[in-house]
């Protein structure tokens, strides 16, 4: 059955073919040829056999309505030794059909599985061998800045879900990402990513998405929001909003490592005022103590 590490990244090809290209440059310093045109192809690589052949996606690029390079993807989740020889079929049957050069992109989520997938698969021809290229968690571009991250939005939920856990700023810069999008995409790339991340990284992740930064369009955050709602009918509206916003700074720090003195939890906790609190959650992903919320 499907599962969202397999569904995924085929969905981001779906909705922005031109990625695969980035992904070979970036990743593999991969020439890219003139083009001006990226789209989805079909996955089928039967030819006149009995047996099928489908890879995930097939991303053709074309200048002028001539293909210039296709790009086969495949999302592997495991070692599959019957991979060894559908690959080479994917490769020749799309460089056939398409007359152009044809590279193999395989997508893995963990190393293990990319470190088998990128040995080079002999042919028995002399000389003859494909190398697949292959995207394991340390090929995966670092992005960490908004620019890069508004520049193409899925490769930075990439970075986020591969480098999360050790780069706190590949988080930030995914966030900004989604927050650019539609509410349907935010939500969709959002719940990918909270899947994917686990202890301190997805709790970090969760802290990003309680602030108002991101317009409130995820889940998580809608949570918050009801919580103050909640406390707002008991202890009145406003009283409610200022303690949902005191915890989701405090869980942000928590989620960052920062340690947070007696005095700053107490300004904190006892703020009540909702313009105050909300300059703070904007703040608290990118300072490096609790003081300097304050300053």
């Amino acid at each position: 059955m499907p599962t969202t590490e397999h569904e995924m990244p085929i969905e981001f090809l779906h909705n922005r073919p031109q990625i695969a290209a980035s992904l070979l440059q970036d990743a593999f310093g991969v020439p890219i040829p003139d083009h001006d045109e990226t789209r989805l192809a079909s996955g089928d690589c039967t030819d006149n056999q009995p047996k099928e052949y489908r890879a995930d996606a097939v991303v053709t690029l074309s200048r002028q309505g001539i293909n210039t390079m296709a790009v086969v993807v495949e999302i592997q989740r495991a070692k599959d030794a019957r991979k060894r020889y559908s690959w080479p079929v994917y490769v020749s049957t799309m460089r056939a059909r398409l007359e152009c050069p044809t590279v193999l992109l395989v997508i893995c989520p963990d190393e293990a599985t990319a470190q088998w997938a990128g040995e080079p698969i002999g042919m028995g021809h002399p000389g003859w061998s494909l190398a697949p290229l292959v995207l394991g968690r340390a090929r995966t571009p670092v992005v960490t800045t908004r620019e890069q991250a508004l520049a193409a939005p899925e490769i930075a939920v990439l970075s986020a879900v591969a480098h999360g856990a050790e780069d706190k700023d590949t988080l930030v810069a995914c966030a900004e990402a989604l927050n650019s999008l539609s509410s349907e995409l935010f939500g969709l790339y959002h719940d990918y990513v909270v899947t994917a991340l686990s202890g301190t990284a997805r709790a970090h992740w969760e802290a990003l998405m309680a602030s108002k930064t991101y317009e409130y369009k995820s889940e998580f955050a809608r949570k918050y929001v009801a919580e103050g709602e909640a406390r707002g009918e008991a202890r009145g509206e406003a009283r409610g909003e200022a303690r949902g916003e005191a915890r989701a700074i405090l869980r942000m720090l928590a989620a960052r490592g920062i340690a947070v003195s007696e005095e700053a939890r107490d300004r904190i906790t006892s703020c009540t005022s909702t313009d105050q609190l909300e300059a703070w959650v904007d703040r608290v992903a990118f300072v490096d103590s609790a003081e300097e919320l304050f300053d």
